[in-house]
């Protein structure tokens, strides 16, 4: 495609969209539900179809020498299929919460208001390696109402537009607008561009991706967007806490997956429970082959653990997103130096503090600056699925609007309502 045809392209799909927008914020609840249904009934039918179109994405990522985590975040194994058929069944098994009025307020003079939940209208997204995001991007979408353009990563194309056939093909079971959900069929880089210069046709823009992608869109988009940054995710492990328990979801928040933005990159270990702590996680880690970047202090207590992978951390590991089997770990004097530490080297995303002592965990939970905190539990599980929210469209780490794993609610607007019984103003 040449830019005249691109820039024609997507304002035909723009255009698509915004009709189609229209007929999706009057659907009744019964109908989008259909369509929910339909679309994880088609995934459980298509998974052997699926699985050969993946394959042609996973041959060609191996072949331009994709790291191995990142190849893992291409595919669309049974279980990845079958998650996102039970987020559908979720998301139709949810209250419809477009058309309902909140707070309606009698005022002195006489009318009543309150504000009425509504579609965002159209939301484009762009996206980078997990085409399972196409499914929770389209389910969300339909069910709360909106219309979206869909711009996966060009790595995972032929899987992106296989899934993206059987959300259309869902659609026009229930009866709605095959242009509800439409993915970007060319992975030329323009598309982007015009995609985030359209606010004629696009409400609201949210890319997934890693940083650079993030700066661009922000840079460029002529439309709002929805923020999902990196995930420099951090457990800290409190004094006092249960040693054992620490161990096991340190263990989780890190090595259960290496590859998605919730995963642990630090660990912070305070002072008192180090000695204790330290080798027992170290023992678990280097028997699965984790390299550990410590402090010095972290780093002492750590090369007497047999089969240790070890390093001295810089002032950058601190801030980094490994998406790899690599954890930063720093021994802090407290809850007050942990939560320092957060703050300043965060992504602001998801952290962790294991402990029993309460009064810690209720500080950590207030002055944690991040979009989701946690007490005794693994940073693995901030996730829309995870949160009973059905799917998620990604973890905004944006203050305004939608902030943490953005469901539902985060796809939606609020407009005033006002009734009246023939009131006029004095």
């Amino acid at each position: 495609m040449n830019a005249l045809n691109v820039a024609e392209y997507t304002h035909t799909l723009g255009l698509q969209a915004k009709t189609a927008s229209a007929l999706m914020a009057k659907a009744p609840a019964a109908i989008k539900n259909k369509a929910l249904k339909a679309l994880a009934r088609l995934l459980r039918e298509n998974v052997d179809a699926l699985q050969v179109d993946n394959a042609r994405d996973l041959d060609r990522a191996r072949s331009a020498g994709l790291a191995e985590p990142m190849v893992d975040r291409l595919k669309l194994s049974p279980k990845v299929l079958e998650t996102c058929a039970e987020g559908c069944e979720q998301l139709a098994a949810m209250p419809d919460i477009i058309g309902e009025i909140l707070g309606m307020k009698q005022q002195p003079s006489g009318i009543r208001v309150g504000q009425m939940r509504v579609p965002i209208g159209v939301f484009g997204m762009i996206y980078e390696s997990r085409p399972n995001v196409t499914i929770e991007a389209a389910s969300l979408s339909i069910k709360s109402g909106n219309a979206c353009i869909l711009r996966g990563g060009s790595e995972a194309i032929d899987s992106s537009k296989a899934l993206a056939r059987l959300v259309q093909q869902a659609l026009a079971e229930a009866g709605l607008p095959q242009d509800a959900v439409q993915l970007v069929q060319t992975t030329d880089r323009e598309a982007v561009g015009q995609l985030i210069a359209m606010p004629q046709f696009v409400d609201v823009i949210i890319p997934r991706g890693g940083k650079g992608l993030i700066e661009r869109i922000s840079r460029d988009a002529k439309v709002p967007v929805i923020k999902h940054l990196d995930g420099n995710c951090h457990t800290y492990v409190d004094d006092p806490c249960d040693v054992a328990m620490a161990v096991k979801v340190a263990d989780n928040a890190k090595t259960n997956k290496y590859s998605p933005c919730n995963a642990s990159e630090g660990l912070l270990v305070a002072r008192g429970v180090a000695a204790d702590f330290l080798p027992k996680i170290g023992a678990v880690y280097a028997a699965k082959g984790v390299e550990m970047r410590g402090c010095p202090e972290s780093l002492a207590i750590l090369k007497s653990v047999a089969g240790a992978q070890l390093a001295q951390a810089t002032e950058q590991d601190w801030s980094e997103e490994y998406l790899a089997p690599i954890i930063s770990v720093k021994i802090v004097a407290g809850v007050d130096e942990a939560i320092a530490h957060i703050n300043h080297y965060s992504s602001h995303h998801t952290d962790a503090i294991l402990t029993t002592n309460h009064v810690h965990a209720q500080r950590f939970l207030r002055e944690v600056d991040s979009a989701s905190v946690m007490v005794n539990a693994s940073t693995r599980f901030a996730d829309g699925f995870e949160y009973g929210l059905g799917a998620e469209i990604g973890i905004s780490t944006d203050k305004f609007h939608a902030r943490g794993p953005v469901g539902l609610e985060g796809l939606t607007s609020l407009k005033y309502v006002v009734l009246g019984d023939g009131e006029v103003r004095a």
